[in-house]
C-alpha cells in the first residue's frame, strides 16, 4: 500500500499521512473504501499501532477519512475532502491576512508579493 522511508527526518505518521492523502487524491483509494484496521496496517508497515492511529486521526481531521464505530475507517467521498481542504485553505488565508494587516501590510503590497511569487499568473490553482 505505502512505503515508508526510515531515513526521512519527518515522523513516520507524517509520511503515512502524506502518502495516504496522495493515494486518496489520485484515486488509488476510492471513496467509501474501507481502510485496513489500525492493527493490521501497523503490522504490515512494522510500526507501532499508535503511529497508524495518529495518521488516521490526522486524515480524519483533514476530511479524508471517517470512522464508523464498530465498522471501521473509510475514505470520504471526493466532495467531502475537497470541501474540507478548501475550508482549511480559506481559514489559513484569513489568519495570514489578519497577521499581515497587524504588521502594517496593505492589500496592494500583499497582491504585489503574490504576483512576484507566482509570476503574475492568475486563475491557476
Amino acid at each position: 500500500m505505502i512505503l515508508l522511508d526510515y531515513r526521512d527526518k519527518r515522523p513516520i505518521y507524517e509520511q503515512m499521512v502524506e502518502k495516504l492523502e496522495h493515494l486518496i487524491i489520485s484515486g488509488g483509494l476510492e471513496p467509501l473504501t474501507r481502510m485496513p484496521s489500525v492493527r493490521s496496517l501497523a503490522m504490515e508497515l512494522s510500526v507501532n499501532p499508535n503511529t497508524v492511529q495518529r495518521a488516521y486521526a490526522q486524515l480524519e481531521q483533514d476530511g479524508y477519512l471517517y470512522t464508523v464505530s464498530g465498522r471501521g475507517t473509510f475514505v470520504t467521498s471526493e466532495g467531502d475532502w475537497r470541501e474540507s481542504r478548501r475550508g482549511r485553505i480559506f481559514q489559513e488565508w484569513e489568519e495570514l491576512t489578519v497577521k499581515a494587516k497587524a504588521a502594517g501590510l496593505t492589500r496592494e503590497s500583499l497582491e504585489g508579493r503574490l504576483r512576484q511569487i507566482y509570476g503574475g499568473e492568475e486563475g491557476n490553482d
